[in-house]
């Protein structure tokens, strides 16, 4: 033994972490670790028996956390929101935009109205809320991470809205991190790709030969030909939350996907 204590102190014990859909999937992994550092978390959500769920685990388990039951797609309710948390906590130290949904808002089967609404389901929020959070993120020299998606970065077609307000989330990541390093806020962004998460699971559930589908979707994945685990993204996000291990990291995009994006097809 050296001596030495290798434990890393994320510094996150006892800040004021939201964390949008925070009560399942994705969002539900960040939750848990953060929880895991001794944060308190504020989860803006809709209400459904999943996220009831999550939130009664987290209770028994002694790691209770907050819900706040919020309709993103309204911007007024984004400000809301903001202003019911620094009611109750007094301060946010972190903002986690990651909810949103993959709706299929496609250009040849689309229509513009479905577009609009896929913006406004997928992005407008995260930019509400920043907003809305800035002044508190100011007085903390806080930490946004905005969680965004391989579909910013390789199209997927039938799918529109979503790339459009992915692939945004990504240009407005670097422009907050110049715009607020006057405040020392740093603002990255954190890039699944094919991640297995209860929703994930339906789908595939919905297809005639699941099992098969999924090998299919596996085997173009480089590293270890499986699904990135929502634990996984939720790792990068907590690194990159930290002021003390990610204290000089801003306007970065961190793509956790077993290489799925960036190593040559010849892998697959």
């Amino acid at each position: 033994m050296t001596g030495y204590d290798i434990r890393m102190d994320l510094g996150l014990k006892n800040k004021v972490i939201i964390v949008t859909g925070g009560g399942a999937g994705i969002g539900a992994g960040i939750t848990r670790a953060c929880l895991d550092e001794g944060a308190r978390v504020v989860v803006l959500s809709r209400r459904s028996e999943n996220v009831e769920q999550f939130m009664a685990g987290t209770a028994a388990a002694g790691e209770p956390c907050t819900l706040i039951e919020a309709h993103l797609d309204d911007t007024a309710v984004c400000e809301k929101a903001i202003t019911e948390v620094l009611e109750r906590f007094g301060a946010i130290d972190g903002l986690v935009n990651n909810a949103g949904v993959n709706d299929g808002a496609g250009l040849e089967h689309g229509s513009v109205d479905r577009f609009i609404d896929s913006l406004r389901k997928n992005l407008y929020h995260y930019y509400a809320l920043a907003h809305y959070a800035l002044p508190a993120l100011k007085e903390s020299k806080g930490s946004i991470v905005n969680i965004s998606s391989k579909v910013a970065l390789t199209g997927q077609g039938n799918t529109s809205g979503y790339a459009a307000s992915k692939g945004a989330q990504l240009a407005l990541t670097r422009e907050w991190a110049a715009e607020l390093l006057p405040y020392g806020i740093r603002v990255n962004a954190v890039l699944p790709a094919e991640v297995m998460t209860p929703l994930y699971r339906r789908w595939l559930d919905t297809l005639g030969d699941p099992e098969k589908k999924l090998k299919e979707i596996t085997d173009k994945i480089p590293l270890g030909k499986r699904m990135t685990l929502s634990s996984e993204i939720a790792a990068a996000t907590v690194f990159l939350l930290s002021p003390t291990q990610s204290g000089h990291t801003t306007g970065q995009h961190l793509i956790v996907d077993g290489g799925y994006v960036h190593l040559d097809r010849a892998l697959t």
